[in-house]
């Protein structure tokens, strides 16, 4: 019993899920202020042709 519990694969894709969140969690920490630039201009570019929609 305690070798088929060795050899038991099932857990993991939480392994692997939980790897992929720290990496994009690393990517968005690198690139904090990038995100934040291109955020502000969507924003800004949104706000202006506000009015324009009818």
């Amino acid at each position: 019993m305690f070798r088929r519990f060795l050899e038991d694969e099932s857990g993991m894709g939480v392994v692997e899920v939980i790897l992929i969140i720290v990496v994009l969690i690393g990517l968005v920490i690198i690139f904090q202020t990038n995100i934040k630039s291109v955020v502000a201009s969507i924003f800004k570019t949104i706000e202006s042709n506000v009015g324009k929609i009818k």
